[in-house]
């Protein structure tokens, strides 16, 4: 059952079986097909979330009261180290690659991704680093316990554990890396005529910045990783100070690549809720070159500022000025978004259906996390919070109700187009009101846990801090079972259950996806659409 007509397709072309829509376990297996890889990521982040929240379930549950309930600390920094890993590598990457995959060659008027087998290529390396984090449990001394960054002279004594985490991060990696190159080249070259580069959706422009993003700073992780596995099995050192190596170059190397990685999980969301405040707003995004411009100038500074993570490794004061003053500075680009977001807002007709809630629920819960991140910039203040719960609700801050926020937002926006069904609007806005509020309830109070000096990855803690400790476990399993009924929404459009959706769901809605069918075909812009 061909999806696209004879028309299209000459008959001497060599490729007349790619043009088929394959049935059964084919089609997944060999996709080629950028939406069909996009569903398989999205599927892909959806299980790793659940599991990397199941980890923080056990943590907050040992955490409910003081002293040893549960775990042993060996299995609970193991718990802290996986949990951190399988959300970073496993949830939140792979979930905006597969919102890539599936609207970049839709909005650019593209027939589909420039590379497709690497795609899918891209994909197949993730359940492979998948179960080599999972399975590391499983071997004698259980998975790494050296925290998600892994750091020397810690991730040098852990046992075989550590090796998975090494090669599933490369793996992981080396997917991420194709996934860049398919996405430059996909929007460098496949745009539809007429398209510059500026009238692209700003989702497009963020997922090109952050793809060169990844380009630059993956390489550095796999050589921080290489040298830690030389370092436990070849005799180097690296990073071993009996040896002579220097731990702090370890963290060095690492937070060269990790500062940047914290730009990967937010520019793509940026470009997500930029598509989704004027398409509710009915009014186009105000300041869009300011936007472009605004992402390439977070972009260049995520490089010169790696070692605001550092400041309590005794930095020279110089060293701590300037990347003190170069971390404040980052907050006027993202400051200019904000700005463009609420200008946009600004006497538009405004409507709050869910994609809508989950856009303004990220403005205004990111805001509140950059000012915390502004806070720790001040090399005095960090140094006295610094490895405290303090930090630890900055980045959930910004990476929950930062990227996994605009997932929701844009997994609730383009739904409709995806499976040809409206969610069901009251289930989602349940969802967005529950998520909201139980992600403040678990988070929020980390902040005083962390002035009051609590420090992280710690299994237990003075009686002093159980009350907080508390709140925020009822608040954690409050938000992990909110999840349950997003999978429910999700599931219950696809089931085909719902209101079948018009090709453009949205009135304020713009940009070429909206002018393909709902469900989109399984081929699109056959003929390339020219934009006036």
């Amino acid at each position: 059952m061909s999806s696209v007509t004879a028309d299209h397709v000459p008959a001497s072309h060599g490729h007349d079986d790619h043009h088929e829509m394959p049935r059964g376990w084919r089609r997944w297996l060999f996709a080629t097909n950028h939406k069909d890889i996009g569903t398989m990521y999205l599927i892909f982040s959806f299980l790793m979330l659940l599991e990397g929240g199941t980890l923080a379930l056990l943590l907050r549950t040992e955490l409910f009261e003081p002293g040893l309930q549960f775990f042993q600390p060996e299995l609970f920094n193991q718990f802290t180290t996986m949990h951190g890993l399988i959300m970073i590598f496993g949830a939140i990457m792979p979930a905006f690659v597969g919102f890539a995959n599936w609207m970049i060659p839709l909005q650019i008027g593209a027939s589909d991704m420039a590379f497709a087998r690497m795609n899918n290529f891209s994909f197949w390396l993730l359940p492979v680093g998948a179960i080599l984090f999972t399975a590391s449990f499983f071997v004698p001394g259980g998975a790494t316990a050296s925290g998600w960054t892994m750091y020397a002279p810690l991730s040098l004594q852990m046992g075989p554990g550590m090796d998975f985490a090494i090669f599933a991060v490369h793996i992981l990696g080396a997917s991420s890396i194709m996934g860049a190159i398919n996405i430059i080249v996909t929007i460098l070259n496949m745009r539809a005529p007429g398209m510059t580069l500026m009238k692209m959706p700003l989702f497009c422009w963020t997922w090109l910045i952050t793809a060169y993003l990844l380009i630059a700073v993956m390489p550095v992780l796999a050589a921080a990783v290489t040298m830690l596995l030389t370092d436990r099995h070849f005799g180097t050192s690296f990073f071993n100070a009996a040896a002579g190596g220097d731990p702090v170059l370890y963290q060095h190397v690492f937070w060269f690549f990790g500062h940047p990685e914290v730009y990967i999980m937010i520019l793509p969301a940026f470009g997500i809720v930029s598509a989704i405040v004027p398409a509710f707003a009915r009014k186009p995004l105000f300041g869009y070159a300011s936007m472009v411009y605004a992402t390439a100038a977070i972009a260049i500074l995520s490089f010169l500022v790696w070692a605001h993570h550092m400041f309590a490794t005794g930095m020279p004061v110089t060293g701590q000025l300037y990347f003190m003053y170069a971390t404040m500075l980052i907050s006027i680009p993202t400051g200019v978004k904000i700005f463009n977001w609420v200008a946009t807002m600004w006497r538009g007709s405004l409507t709050f259906e869910t994609p809508m809630l989950f856009a303004i629920g990220f403005i205004f819960v990111f805001t509140l996390g950059g000012f915390t991140g502004l806070i720790v910039a001040v090399a005095p203040i960090d140094i006295a919070v610094h490895d405290t719960y303090y930090v630890v609700a900055h980045f959930h801050y910004v990476l929950v109700a930062g990227s996994l926020f605009a997932l929701f937002g844009g997994a609730y926006y383009w739904l409709p187009k995806w499976t040809g069904r409206m969610y069901d609007e009251r289930l989602g806005k349940w969802h967005f009101w529950s998520t909201m509020i139980s992600f403040n309830v678990t988070f929020f109070p980390m902040h005083f846990l962390g002035l009051a000096g609590m420090p992280r990855r710690y299994v237990d803690y003075a009686a002093q801090f159980t009350d907080f400790h508390q709140i925020a476990t009822i608040g954690a399993f409050w938000f992990g079972l909110s999840q349950i009924l997003f999978m429910y929404v999700v599931l219950k459009a696809y089931a085909g259950r719902g209101e079948p959706a018009a090709a453009k769901p949205w009135e304020g809605a713009e940009g070429l996806e909206w002018t393909v069918a709902s469900p989109a075909p399984f081929h699109t812009f056959v003929t390339p659409p020219v934009v006036k």
